[in-house]
């Protein structure tokens, strides 16, 4: 009962924290995520500005899924590589962070476009090394790495149109 329990708290604590890093990072970007969108020109295919919460969600909730495997995996011999996946997993929950300022705050389109390819290299990374330990923790933060690449669209696109 305890193992369960045990896996159950890592699977709320894992979500409640990369839904908590989006939750502050919108809190902290909102005013610029109102306007901003309103302001711009957007390339074709943008969505409107009510998908990207609805989106985030599900992505913040998919990764902190895939953590919690990680992190529940006991096995001693995976264990210097679990700690791997979760230090670049970390990493990219850091970069995703700091990139709503870059954007949303700072209106640094070009910046905003690079960091997005270090944050994209970051979950690529973290897809390779969470395969090395589950699979299917690696398939769940593949919705991330496609959202991120038609995140790089928009982004250049917006760069590029302002």
């Amino acid at each position: 009962m305890k193992i369960a329990k045990d896996k159950i708290n890592a699977y709320v604590i894992s979500i409640l924290i990369a839904m908590g890093v989006g939750a502050l990072a919108a809190y902290f970007t909102s005013a610029g995520m109102k306007t901003l969108y309103a302001e711009i020109q957007v390339p074709p295919l943008a969505p409107p500005a009510v998908i990207f919460p609805i989106v985030w969600t599900v992505l913040y909730f998919l990764m902190g899924m895939s953590a919690a495997m990680i992190w529940s995996e006991k096995d001693p011999e995976k264990a210097s590589t679990r700690r791997r996946a979760l230090i670049v997993y970390a990493a990219s929950l850091a970069v995703n962070f700091s990139w709503c300022f870059v954007f949303f705050s700072f209106r640094a389109f070009t910046l905003s476009f690079a960091w997005l390819l270090v944050l994209l290299a970051l979950v690529l990374k973290t897809i390779c090394e969470y395969k090395k330990i589950s699979p299917r923790a690696a398939y769940w933060q593949i919705p991330y790495a496609i959202w991120l690449c038609f995140a790089g669209y928009l982004t250049c696109g917006i760069w590029f149109l302002n």
